[in-house]
């Protein structure tokens, strides 16, 4: 065997290792000719990314790192035992200078927080403005489904209220529609790098009128094991209320989010919505929201008609004077909708009246009268798939809101136990199709501390879901939303077979 083939052998084994436990057999002449359907198999490995949270001093940031438990995690090799899972500084070297000069030693940074054990959420907690951005990995036991919440909360000044964020993935190709230049408001997209060579990221923003001309959005470079903050207003000429902002990288890869500050409304984190699709579903609109803005954008040729629906506990109905959307083909489109839910719960659900054409969209959501207003996001975001998962939820303040737009679905929410005790509880709901309902999720019997609650399909239509966690305070109905999408705990692999005929043409 030459050595040509030798690293190819190497190259593919190497690859069905990172993929997920990929089964390779010796051929004995028995092989089926017909194509066998993939494997879904628990992921090795899993990496998340922590933006800064504030720079405020008042800031109080808590985060909850959660991994469901599964009887068929796999053992990591590599770490010679069940695996791991750490949060680390975004600045993974340390260097000590030596007595007496000469050149210093670099050590590893101590991580921030560790898992113990799957099944039970670990905590940590920052304060000020000073906290680092954070580089999560896990592996082996730990990976499938690891979920970081980043939950920041402070009182005063610009973006006062609850900031909540899942700390998410890196990728090369992000849509945030919601993004704004006005004058009240102050959006930063973090850009967090966790690779050991630079990142080069392009940003565009589009408003109504199309793309925004700017080259200072060009080829931002991020360095390796780093965030960086990019101030929105320096990329548009002029104040835009509406934007939608794509971030794609040239090189290497980031995780993106933006951190949305009002002088008056409060803020949120504004996550990235899912990848452009014909329909698309934002669940969980609060039943007392006082205002909702949705945003939309068709990064296609083609326009987009849209039928809007809001999914209600009794059935689809289109709100009053929306029930379609036009959406320009390189054009951010805003609509308006108050207070669109009645009191009860709901969920936007857009369809394409005609042709099918692909947009991205989210929601802005206020809650409160006056200046005891706060806001979040709601992204467009997909099904909970196999498994769904949120960590940091509390006693009291948590919402767990749920819609079948097809089929009817039934689903299987477990709690965890705490963080701090308690025992992990489970109960299962069933959302008739068309509809979305609110519930008060389960909590695990002698609760300390924070738990996480993880979403299972059982039977019947797909279903989406996101949490609401209010944390009310001094009249401020403070809150933060984050959907549910799969969890990624599990990938699909192929069967392969050995056939090194392959490897020698």
């Amino acid at each position: 065997m030459n050595r040509t083939t030798q690293s190819l052998i190497a190259a593919a084994a190497a690859l069905a290792a990172v993929t997920g436990f990929a089964v390779v057999n010796a051929p004995d002449g028995t092989g089926d000719d017909g194509a066998k359907a993939a494997a879904r198999l628990p992921v090795e490995r899993t990496s998340l990314l922590c933006p800064v949270p504030s720079s405020s001093d008042l800031a109080e940031t808590s985060y909850t790192a959660f991994t469901p438990e599964s009887p068929k995690s796999p053992k990591s090799e590599d770490s010679g035992g069940a695996g791991k899972a750490e949060l680390l500084p975004a600045t993974r070297e340390l260097t000590d200078a030596p007595k007496g000069g000469g050149k210093g030693k670099k050590k590893a940074a101590k991580p921030f927080l560790t898992q113990k054990a799957p099944g039970k959420p670990v905590t940590g907690e920052e304060s000020g403005g000073d906290s680092p951005a954070l580089l999560g990995t896990a592996d082996g036991e730990f990976a499938p489904g690891w979920t970081v919440q980043q939950t920041t909360k402070y009182a005063v000044g610009s973006g006062r209220g609850v900031q909540g964020a899942n700390c998410t993935a890196p990728d090369t190709d992000f849509w945030f529609p919601g993004a704004s230049t006005a004058k009240d408001r102050s959006d930063y997209v973090h850009l967090t790098n966790p690779d050991d060579s630079a990142a080069v990221v392009d940003i565009e923003l589009y408003g109504p009128d199309g793309a925004i001309k700017t080259e200072v959005g060009e080829a931002v470079q991020v360095q390796p094991h780093s965030s960086m903050p990019v101030l929105l207003s320096t990329l548009s000429p002029k104040e835009q209320t509406n934007l939608t902002m794509h971030v794609t990288a040239r090189s290497g890869r980031v995780a993106a989010a933006v951190q949305s500050s009002d002088d008056k409304l409060g803020g949120d984190w504004l996550p990235s919505s899912a990848d452009p699709a014909s329909r698309v579903i934002l669940p969980g609109i609060p039943k007392d929201a006082t205002s909702v803005r949705l945003v939309a954008f068709a990064p296609g040729t083609a326009d987009a008609d849209l039928k809007v629906q809001l999914a209600s506990p009794t059935g689809s109905i289109s709100p009053a004077g929306h029930a379609n959307l036009h959406v320009k083909s390189g054009m951010t489109t805003a609509v308006d909708l108050g207070d669109v839910t009645k009191g009860e719960a709901g969920s936007l659900v857009l369809t394409p009246t005609d042709d099918a054409a692909p947009v991205v969209a989210a929601l802005r959501v206020t809650r409160g009268e006056g200046a005891d207003q706060e806001t979040a996001f709601i992204p467009g975001t997909k099904g909970i798939g196999s498994r769904a998962t949120v960590a940091d939820n509390r006693a009291k303040g948590s919402t767990l809101s749920l819609v079948a737009p097809g089929k009817t679905g039934k689903v299987r929410v477990t709690a965890s136990a705490g963080s701090e005790g308690g025992s992990s509880t489970t109960k299962t709901y069933t959302v008739k199709g068309g509809t979305a309902q609110d519930v008060r999720p389960p909590v695990p019997a002698g609760l300390k501390g924070t738990y996480a609650l993880t979403v299972e399909p059982v039977s019947g239509g797909e279903v989406y879901a996101s949490r609401m966690l209010a944390l009310p305070e001094d009249g401020v109905p403070m809150f933060t939303i984050q959907t549910l999408p799969d969890d990624k705990g599990t990938v699909s692999v192929p069967e392969a077979e050995q056939d090194l005929r392959v490897l020698q043409k």
